[in-house]
């Protein structure tokens, strides 16, 4: 079992910048790739980011341009943390984010791929 928390959601300004962090714990060693997802009210749950545990390739959603240079994640294998910088926010980036891991499988953009969550962590861009 992996257990993941994530922190460092709050209501930030547009243009803003906040920095989430997925702590996780239990058998880690087994971790393959780590994910970011967002959900927004009323939407279904879509993929961010992803980062390899090992190598620490990093993948990025190509479904909207805006998120292309904003978002960054990255990881520290020491702590067991995976973060994602998120700057220069705008109001439809507003969403429940969660923290996922995958034991493996090459698909780290779909949310069947990965076998543990966190509980989310709200973060709001008001205008």
């Amino acid at each position: 079992q992996v257990q993941l928390v994530e922190s460092g959601g709050g209501l930030v300004q547009a243009g803003g910048s906040l920095r989430l962090s997925c702590a996780a714990s239990g058998r880690t060693f087994s971790m393959y790739t780590m994910g970011w997802f967002r959900q927004a009210p009323g939407k279904e749950r879509q993929f961010v980011a992803a980062i390899r545990s090992s190598g620490g390739s990093t993948y990025y959603a190509d479904y909207a341009e805006s998120l292309k240079g904003r978002f960054a994640i990255s990881g520290d294998n020491a702590k067991n943390t995976v973060y994602l910088n998120m700057n220069s926010q705008k109001p439809e980036d507003t969403a429940v984010y969660y923290c996922a891991a995958s034991n493996g499988g090459p698909y780290y953009y779909t949310i069947s791929n990965y076998d543990y969550w966190g509980q989310g962590t709200q973060v709001t861009v008001s205008s």
